[in-house]
């Protein structure tokens, strides 16, 4: 059983790292790809849709981030849940002068296409982005854009999710101390000690793990957390946040930064010196040039590993749904009706199965993340 005080450190210092990476993402996560907040803008686009179904535009849609939070429509009432603007013009012509702009997203709703200047773009070079624009109504460019889009909101409410849970286990550790787990602490307490033992001790060694279990932690519950919210299509889950890259990018540059700042004198020699021979190191420094470029593709492979399989699970799901409008919009409502129960049946099988993803692309980015500490620390043998 882990010591109480070392639990009680490890649990205010997992949630230390979750407020930086709170204030790092916010930071990084400039809507990439917003592209569906206005999605009722013009009316040739609503006679349009009434006219056939756009399977792709509706995948694409409902697994993009967004600067509203929609849930539902009936015919052309459209439900969401409008979301913070907060842009920042340099523009001194722009309505209401350059500086901070702050609205909410319902604002580009219900017909009003355009907004103190601003409107989310539908051109080819801004698409799904809001731009700027001049007297005349034409784009000019993209202001400074910090909105708090869909993916933003299901961070902050993920991160209030894991603060619960980590002050709940840690206050519960502290008042059973000598007595069994209960309650949270039970459930949680042995997937701590799981990556305690099974992932940080085994891939970093028993003198230097227990200085990298708060970041451990933190991203294996930040992830499986954020990968369960995203099955539940009720605001404030749903917003599919470890599906967006923007989101794996900065959990992989974490891990990079990490590695970079714990590495020892060992590991960068294996880098820029390794031990093999001079031919591979002179006059062309081959070997160093692949150790270097293994240090940038380890970060990247994962941050695409988790964001595509997060991403293909949602997009399959939404696959599968469209079938019913697909089967309507061709042979009519009953084909729709008659194709539901397949389409129902496989979009559950789907999600059963992104729940076991769930678990396994936690567990492989953490451990992953171990074993590139394990070797920056390690000492020559």
């Amino acid at each position: 059983m882990w010591h109480l005080k070392i639990w009680m450190k490890t649990m205010l210092k997992t949630a230390k790292v979750f407020l930086i990476i709170l204030a790092l993402s916010i930071v990084n996560f400039v809507p990439l790809g917003a592209q569906h907040a206005n999605e009722h803008i013009s009316e040739e686009q609503e006679t349009h849709t009434e006219e056939s179904f756009n399977a792709g535009k509706f995948v694409i849609d409902h697994v993009s981030d967004a600067y509203d939070w929609h849930i539902a429509s009936f015919g052309d009432k459209h439900i969401s849940i409008p979301l913070p603007i907060i842009l920042y013009s340099k523009n001194p012509d722009l309505h209401n002068g350059k500086g901070f702009h702050v609205f909410m997203s319902s604002k580009f709703h219900h017909g009003h296409s355009d907004y103190k200047g601003f409107r989310i773009s539908h051109s080819e070079e801004f698409e799904g982005k809001i731009v700027e624009l001049d007297a005349q109504g034409s784009e000019i460019g993209k202001p400074i854009d910090i909105s708090i889009t869909k993916t933003v909101a299901g961070i902050f409410a993920s991160v209030v999710i894991l603060f619960w849970i980590f002050l709940t286990v840690a206050r519960n550790a502290k008042n059973n101390k000598g007595k069994a787990p209960s309650g949270l602490q039970n459930l949680f307490e042995p997937i701590i000690i799981f990556i305690r033992d099974e992932i940080a001790k085994e891939a970093i060694g028993e003198k230097e793990h227990e200085r990298f279990m708060p970041f451990l932690l933190s991203l294996f519950f930040f992830i499986l957390v954020n990968n369960f919210m995203g099955l539940i299509p009720i605001p404030p889950f749903g917003a599919n946040v470890t599906g967006n890259i923007a989101v794996t990018m900065v959990l992989a540059l974490f891990t990079f930064g990490v590695t970079t700042i714990s590495g020892n004198k060992h590991y960068w020699k294996e880098i820029y010196n390794p031990d093999v021979p001079w031919w591979l190191k002179f006059p062309i420094p081959l070997m160093p040039i692949v150790e270097l470029s293994g240090v940038i593709t380890k970060p990247f492979v994962l941050m695409v590993r988790l964001y595509a399989n997060m991403l293909a699970g949602h997009m399959i799901v939404t696959v599968f749904v469209s079938l019913i409008f697909i089967f309507t919009s061709l042979m009519g409502t009953a084909a729709g009706f008659g194709i539901s129960p397949v389409s129902v049946a496989f979009s559950v099988f789907i999600l059963l199965l992104d729940v076991l993803v769930s678990f396994i692309q936690a567990y492989v980015f953490t451990l992953l993340s171990a074993l590139y500490f394990g070797m920056a620390t390690s000492e020559h043998h």
